[in-house]
């Protein structure tokens, strides 16, 4: 039950960071949003991600991971419902920050709690539980594209339906109390925040997460403005990128017991650079497909991977570190949203430019990975 619990927390998770991705092009539609609009409404679900992921580590430490998952995944539920009501631009940015708050609890919580379950495999467990995050992800814009006819109100009610149930679960399930050694104590924070390898590592996903978010809210946007029709765009986004995400952690899994963290992130921030670079310079929506699934594929290993490396580095005061890493991460997405929003500004056209920030980040990703060999 314990595991069957942070599964379907993150399968939440990885379905409503697909989300804003797959309902953009129909909102931007209904409501007339232009890009800039729509980088702001990214910009409000990052900051809700932000705001609930640095604050959330110490209840997590000191309340427990049920805790965190049961309040997460309540936001989530009412958000959902809240969603279909939207009347225009303010409600839905609004929606987005409260979706926002809610991923970000559990997708924390949900870590931390994978992270305790066994401490000599992080990298292993943490790949493989969130391989149920790129079959949220799949799942999504799969759903929308192929059995919702892209109807958006009945996609906010499904997941919503599933979030409720998945409450449900994390409800019922018992979980293991925080222990002296976990919990947050406010005179030994220096401890964690004093380390170099903590701010390497946040810095670290803060160029993963802004590269990763990116392509969930933007690609089906970029696909449809070089030709693609918005169906086969949201299918390469589910049945590419999504399952390349999958693929990949399925893959690495086993890769990580004998290889370390540091060497995978490493490779895979290579992979990530060439890929990303090469998926946006196509108009053929088959060899979109395949570049896409290979970025999925590289970017795969880098967000649980990181998280096993701040358990390890960090035993105590773990959902403490944790939430500040992935607290960064969200921050990489909000600048990195407004940065695409601004270059793209009213022409989806130009989104192929903005973009190109992806590339950029994994590079960047690869200089902050060698600096963390020399600290751990």
């Amino acid at each position: 039950m314990l595991i069957l619990a942070a599964i379907l927390a993150i399968f939440v998770y990885g379905m409503i960071a697909a989300m804003l991705g797959t309902i953009l092009p129909d909102l931007s539609t209904r409501f007339s949003l232009t890009p800039r609009q729509n980088g702001t409404i990214a910009l409000c679900q990052a900051l809700g991600l932000i705001i609930a992921s640095v604050s959330v580590g110490p209840l997590i430490d000191n309340e427990g991971k049920k805790a965190g998952l049961v309040l997460g995944l309540a936001v989530i539920t009412l958000a959902l419902v809240l969603l279909p009501r939207s009347n225009g631009f303010g409600a839905i940015a609004t929606h987005l920050l409260l979706l926002g708050l809610g991923g970000g609890i559990i997708v924390t919580a949900a870590n931390a709690l994978g992270s305790d379950v066994t401490p000599d495999r992080r990298g292993t467990t943490l790949n493989l539980l969130n391989l149920f995050f790129g079959l949220g992800g799949l799942a999504t814009p799969f759903i929308s594209a192929n059995l919702l006819a892209r109807n958006s109100v009945r996609l906010y009610y499904l997941v919503a339906a599933l979030a409720g149930a998945t409450l449900i679960v994390n409800i019922a399930t018992p979980m293991p109390q925080p222990t002296g050694a976990q919990s947050f104590v406010f005179s030994q924070i220096g401890d964690v925040v004093g380390r170099p390898a903590l701010w390497l590592l946040a810095l670290f996903l803060f160029f993963y997460v802004a590269s990763e978010v990116s392509v969930w809210n933007w690609l089906v946007r970029h696909l449809i403005a070089q030709g693609i029709p918005e169906s086969r765009a949201l299918n390469v986004l589910s049945l590419g990128f999504a399952l390349g995400l999958l693929a990949g952690r399925v893959g690495v899994a086993p890769v990580l017991i004998s290889v370390s963290a540091l060497t995978v992130t490493l490779a895979a921030s290579v992979a990530m650079a060439i890929t990303t670079y090469l998926m946006l310079q196509t108009r053929d929506p088959k060899i979109a497909w395949l570049l896409v699934f290979l970025a999925g594929v590289s970017m795969a290993p880098v967000f649980p991977t990181t998280l096993a490396i701040v358990g390890d580095v960090f035993p105590r005061m773990t959902g403490t570190a944790m939430g500040i890493v992935i607290t960064s991460g969200w921050i990489g997405l909000a600048v990195s949203s407004r940065i695409i929003g601004s270059i793209a500004g009213g022409e989806p056209k130009r989104l192929k430019k903005a973009l190109l920030i992806l590339p950029a980040m994994a590079l960047l990703m690869i200089a902050v990975n060698l600096a963390l060999h020399l600290v751990i």
